[in-house]
């Protein structure tokens, strides 16, 4: 299973959008208001940075995966116990994930449709792509999807732009302060780090430092079009209005409307974003069950997909209602555990501790 460089560009960069546009523009205008678009920013080059670290830390051993190498630098048994966090991080993203996007899907266009129902189906989605096509089904998808994602997204921001009032955005920093500005980052900050997912990834591309670059560009595209978005929200809105809404960009989007005629165009945001959801949960699914398949020595990864696809029915269904998936789990879980040890403690540590290692085996040849 190999991917082209372009493909995991597009993976990358639907997986880092869908999600990071629809949650973190609402905490982050309500953290840092007319600011926020400072925090997107922020959070944009920390996005980047993580992923540097993670690509980093993969080319080093580019012909292992992400489990293979883990044990190359710490040795069998703590190297299997350093994957454990990511398996448990993996999974309840996916369970919020899950819950979000049929909640979202369940107000917006199936009120009358089991909530259970949407969840099942979006399962069997993503297990049927990543059963049949693996890792270069997810890689086609995105290059199809990706160009018609951002596309739609960019007409949808040229479309706005008569209802922005430019006094919105000011001022700039006198309101606010770096404090505010910096705790309104966390939120896109947590989003933007799942670039350090490139670890798991670099093994499957045929040119893997081509493909990296290509990744790491994938997150900086993805942090200049979430910043201008931001931007053009709060001109519409304005901060107060919009840190009180649940989905800015969503309203925003509702809000168009040219000569009464092109109007009601939302429902194209809802089917990218499913899109973008869809790329990501494969991906994540992808990820997950070729990681079980290597630590439990399975030799067909495939049948780890429904072992790490069940579990996902409960686990979405545990959060009683889309504040406890979008407020309480990134606040009291995802922000003070899984972000400083999963994406930036456990990989510095990995590519320090490999980057040594790897010179003295030069050394000693």
């Amino acid at each position: 299973m190999k991917i082209s460089a372009l493909q995991i560009f597009w993976i990358m960069a639907i997986y880092q959008f869908g999600m990071t546009l629809l949650l973190t523009q609402s905490p982050a205008i309500a953290a840092s208001k007319q600011d926020a678009w400072i925090s997107m920013a922020i959070a944009g080059i920390a996005g980047v940075v993580i992923t540097i670290i993670g690509g980093k830390l993969s080319l080093l051993y580019p012909k292992q995966t992400f489990f293979e190498y883990c044990q190359t630098i710490l040795g069998k048994w703590l190297g299997k116990l350093i994957v454990l966090p990511f398996f448990i991080q993996l999974f309840l993203t996916m369970g919020v994930i899950l819950r979000q996007s049929s909640d979202i899907i369940h107000m917006t266009l199936f009120r009358k449709t089991p909530l259970v129902l949407l969840i099942i189906l979006m399962i069997y989605l993503m297990v049927y792509l990543t059963y049949r096509g693996g890792i270069e089904g997810i890689g086609r998808c995105s290059e199809i999807f990706g160009p018609i994602i951002f596309l739609v997204t960019f007409i949808t921001l040229m479309l706005s732009i008569n209802n922005i009032e430019w006094k919105q955005i000011l001022p700039i920093y006198a309101d606010t302060g770096w404090k505010e500005i910096l705790k309104g980052s966390l939120a896109p900050i947590s989003f933007g780090a799942e670039g350090i997912l490139i670890m798991m990834l670099t093994f499957f591309i045929q040119e893997p430092k081509k493909g990296v670059s290509f990744a790491i560009r994938a997150v900086g595209m993805v942090s200049v079009f979430i910043t201008i978005i931001t931007i053009e929200v709060i001109m519409v809105f304005g901060a107060g209005l919009s840190s009180r809404m649940w989905y800015p960009y969503f309203e925003m989007v509702r809000f168009i409307s040219i000569m009464e005629f092109l109007q009601n165009i939302e429902i194209f945001v809802i089917v990218i974003w499913f899109l973008s959801v869809f790329i990501k949960l494969s991906t994540f699914l992808f990820i997950t069950s070729f990681g079980i398949s290597a630590f439990f020595h399975l030799k067909d990864w495939k049948k780890a997909v429904w072992i790490s696809a069940i579990p996902l029915i409960p686990l979405s269904i545990f959060y009683p209602n889309i504040v406890s998936a979008s407020i309480v789990f990134p606040e009291k879980i995802f922000i003070p555990y899984i972000l400083p040890i999963n994406m930036i403690g456990i990989p510095l540590v990995l590519l320090v501790v490999g980057t040594i290692r790897k010179n003295l085996s030069i050394g000693k040849d």
